[in-house]
This record gives structure tokens, C-alpha cells and sequence, in this order.
């Protein structure tokens, strides 16, 4: 979530924006507070119409881990012979899954620069992301008035409005 950014119930993102893929699953991630409470949220869609979403928060968490729980989620709730392509707004977590997780896993799950962080939530995505061979994971810019990426934003924080709520 961008600083000072208007937090908008899903009803609102729907009426304010109507740009971007109309097709796919949208995964977002939030953290007030890095580490702070946190959110994750994904919506999928076809034909521009939600098909299933699903949403959830953590008291102390960080940014990085709700946007890594957020594809875990999407990617367990896809039939494995799935063939969608999932959105994030995280350049870390697509790259990680797309670029170096394989080299990890052949050495050891290491890194030759140190420790990997969040070790076992990327296991679990890069597990799940190959037992769906026909999903594409790809980036989507952040706050570019996607609509569903917007959507997933929304879902991702809701854990601000109910914390305001209390």
C-alpha cells in the first residue's frame, strides 16, 4: 500500500477503474508498518468477472510475506491443470519464482549472497507453482489503475479496516 493512499473497499475500486486484463488471477500483499499487521488478497477473474476471491491478515508480519501468502493461496485455490495467468505487483516474488528459485533449490535452497528470507513460504510457492505447469506468474505494475490488480489491493487491506473498526 502506497503512503497516504486512500484505502478503497472493493465497491469502489470496481467503480473507479476499469483498465487492465480482464482475465486472471491478481494477488496483493500489505503491511502497515514493515514489520507491522499485514494483509494478502486474490481475486480470480475471467471474463471480468470475480470467479473466486479470498482474503486474510497477520498481526506481525511483513510486506514481502503477504505478497509471497497472497500467491500461495491463489496458487492453492487453481485446479492444477489451471491454465491462467497469475499477477503480482511484486517484482521480488515473480523473480523469485521465474528466475532464481531453481538455482536454489539445485544448491541446497542457498544463495550464494546469504540466507534466503521467508525460506519456507518460497518452498511452499515454488512447490505449488509446479504443480501448475500451465499458469503463467507474471508482474503487473502497482497502482497503474488495473482494475483487478486494484481489487487485490483492496483485498489486501482490509485488515485496516477492521483494525480501525476495534
Amino acid at each position: 500500500m502506497a503512503r497516504g493512499a486512500p484505502v478503497l473497499t472493493t465497491e469502489q475500486v470496481l467503480a473507479r477503474y476499469h483498465d487492465g486484463p480482464k482475465d486472471g488471477v491478481f494477488t496483493d500483499g500489505s503491511c502497515q508498518g514493515n514489520p507491522g499487521p499485514g494483509g494478502w488478497g486474490f481475486v480470480w477473474v475471467e471474463n471480468n468477472r470475480v470467479r473466486a476471491e479470498k482474503h486474510g491478515a497477520e498481526a506481525q508480519t511483513t510486506n514481502n510475506r503477504m505478497e509471497l501468502t497472497a500467491l500461495i493461496e491463489a496458487y492453492a485455490a487453481l485446479p492444477e491443470d489451471a491454465e491462467v495467468t497469475v499477477y503480482s505487483d511484486s517484482k521480488l516474488c515473480v523473480d523469485t519464482i521465474n528466475e532464481w528459485a531453481a538455482g536454489w533449490e539445485r544448491r541446497g535452497w542457498k544463495r550464494k549472497t546469504g540466507p534466503i528470507k521467508n525460506l519456507e513460504l518460497v518452498q511452499r510457492l515454488y512447490h505449488l507453482a509446479g504443480t501448475h505447469p500451465r499458469v503463467e506468474l507474471r508482474w503487473i505494475k502497482a497502482h497503474d489503475g488495473s482494475r483487478w490488480n486494484e481489487y487485490a489491493d483492496a483485498l489486501s487491506n482490509r485488515h485496516l479496516a477492521s483494525a480501525s473498526s476495534r
